[in-house]
């Protein structure tokens, strides 16, 4: 049941408690103790809105910020990872493989303050190697969901 319930609230969180648990054959109840339970245990880890904020009247600039690390000895990557991740500019932060070693998303108002960040608090750490920014210049589809809209063909059918 729990994956089942996992994969109708991961396409939509709003998805009525009633409506859902008709959908499994149960009651209310044991879908409201089954979700309760997996937030208690951090399956459940929050119930974001995503928004496409170029339809919206507020400028922002996200970014993907490649970063190669030394791992601190005897902890590995995840020191290293903690302290990029408790920066509140930090939206995402990826163990990756390929020649670097995480993925940092960060999203700012401006170019200027996602350098900023980028120099005067990301590069700086001691286990920082190097970094590498990508700005995201469109986004066509962000955590399964279409952002684009659809090209509609207006052209005139003609025959000859």
């Amino acid at each position: 049941m729990r994956e089942k319930i996992l994969t109708y609230i991961e396409h939509n969180s709003k998805i009525d408690l009633s409506d859902l648990a008709m959908m499994l054959g149960c009651d209310q109840a044991t879908v409201m103790n089954e979700l309760e339970a997996m937030e208690n245990e951090h399956v459940i880890c929050g119930y974001p809105t995503l928004i496409n904020w170029e339809k919206a009247s507020v400028e922002k600039v996200s970014a993907l910020i490649e970063v190669r690390v030394t791992p601190q000895r005897g902890m590995g990557f995840d020191k290293v990872a903690e302290r990029i991740y408790n920066y509140p500019e930090v939206d995402a932060v990826y163990l990756i493989s390929g020649s670097y070693d995480f993925m940092v998303s960060i999203e700012g108002h401006t170019l200027r303050e996602v350098a900023d960040f980028v120099s005067a608090k990301l590069s700086p750490l001691d286990s920082v190697l190097s970094t590498q920014t990508n700005f995201v210049l469109k986004k066509y589809k962000d955590h399964g969901i279409i952002m684009a809209e659809k090209h509609v063909d207006e052209r005139e059918k003609v025959s000859l």
